[in-house]
């Protein structure tokens, strides 16, 4: 059963520390704290939210910061949280500006930033294969998921297909399926027949 935070503060503080922890991409960080740490998440439930987060417009940590913080106290919760994602990354980046102005075409800050992206994307790599243990409870079942995790890689890095059409396409499809397998699962418990 997963734990909720202590107070709204304890919300804030939380979001405050998990943006300054993952500065510049937050997706490896944002699932070590929120589902080992502090449990206020299952990793089912992680990567369920995540998936909503990754579709509504906005930047996803963000949008999952509202999802929670919506979850456990409402409104405030929710604008706590994201305050709690915006506030301190927002004064570095306003500091930052002011420090790259000066230092922009120096070949070591351009290798520096190039760096950076790679890290990044090793971060975010490593975490998907974190997750991948959530597929075993998926409703479709683990091998169609992992037919969607080949398609969705296949259209993206190799195909160049826009982000836009590959969620709508293949998560539309991967939606529809779950429903009608979860449609299934719940009927007999009902003692109802479910409709094809």
């Amino acid at each position: 059963m997963s734990m909720r935070p202590s107070s709204k503060s304890d919300l804030f503080w939380s979001f405050s520390w998990l943006a300054l922890q993952g500065f510049g991409g937050v997706l490896a960080v944002v699932q070590r704290v929120l589902v080992e740490e502090k449990q206020w998440l299952s990793r089912e439930e992680f990567v369920e939210d995540w998936a909503v987060a990754q579709i509504l417009p906005g930047p996803n940590v963000v949008n999952l910061s509202l999802i929670l913080g919506d979850r456990y106290f409402g409104t405030s919760g929710a604008l706590l949280a994201m305050a709690g994602m915006l506030f301190f990354p927002l004064l570095i980046v306003l500091a930052m500006v002011l420090l790259y102005s000066g230092v922009a075409d120096q070949p070591q800050i351009q290798g520096a930033l190039r760096g950076m992206g790679s890290v990044t994307a090793g971060l975010i790599t490593a975490t998907g294969f974190k997750l991948l243990p959530a597929l075993k409870n998926n409703p479709i079942g683990q091998k169609l998921s992992w037919l969607f995790v080949a398609w969705g890689f296949v259209a993206i890095a190799l195909l160049r297909i826009p982000l836009v059409w590959v969620l709508l396409s293949l998560g539309g499809l991967s939606c529809t399926l779950a429903y009608r397998a979860l449609r299934q699962v719940r009927a007999p418990a009902t003692g109802t027949r479910a409709k094809p």
